[in-house]
């Protein structure tokens, strides 16, 4: 029997995240822009909008809630018509290793954003933070398995 070494906090919640994040990429592997951009539902959603929307989410929770950066971030579930298709996952993975650095970089996950950033009103731990992406990014994954399932009868990606 082989024993692994323990994972430490941050690393179990990310690898949580990060299979969530890499299962909703996944989902729109080998489809075109059209068909990324393509609404699935009467509300418009789209697996490129999915994608869109986790980015600016992410951006949200780790930039401007934790570290108290003044930007606002579009969480729209609409991509610009001007991005490619590329574009907008790349710009979703792109988050991921800063933000994933974020997390690394404060071992004791019960950091809140009024610590790091003092006169904050948010006083999320970036524990809640974390797990809060997790759910988040997990309901999107399971949006984005039926999006993709009416698109070309893709399923288990």
């Amino acid at each position: 029997m082989t024993v692994r070494e323990p994972r430490s906090e941050a690393d179990t919640l990310l690898a949580y995240l990060n299979a969530m994040r890499q299962a909703v990429v996944r989902d729109c592997g080998g489809l075109d822009d059209a068909s990324l951009r393509r609404p699935g539902v009467p509300s418009g959603t789209s697996l490129l909008g999915i994608v869109h929307h986790l980015t600016g989410v992410e951006q949200h929770w780790f930039r401007r809630v934790f570290l108290g950066d003044g930007v606002e971030y579009d969480k729209s579930f609409q991509p610009a018509a001007d991005r490619t298709a590329d574009e907008v996952i790349a710009a979703y993975r792109g988050v991921w290793a800063e933000h994933d650095g974020i997390v690394h970089g404060h071992p004791d996950l019960s950091v809140s954003a009024a610590a790091v950033n003092p006169g904050e009103d948010a006083l999320d731990p970036l524990r809640s933070i974390v797990v809060h992406l997790v759910e988040e990014t997990a309901r999107h994954a399971g949006h984005a398995d039926i999006l993709r399932e009416q698109i070309d009868g893709a399923t288990g990606l």
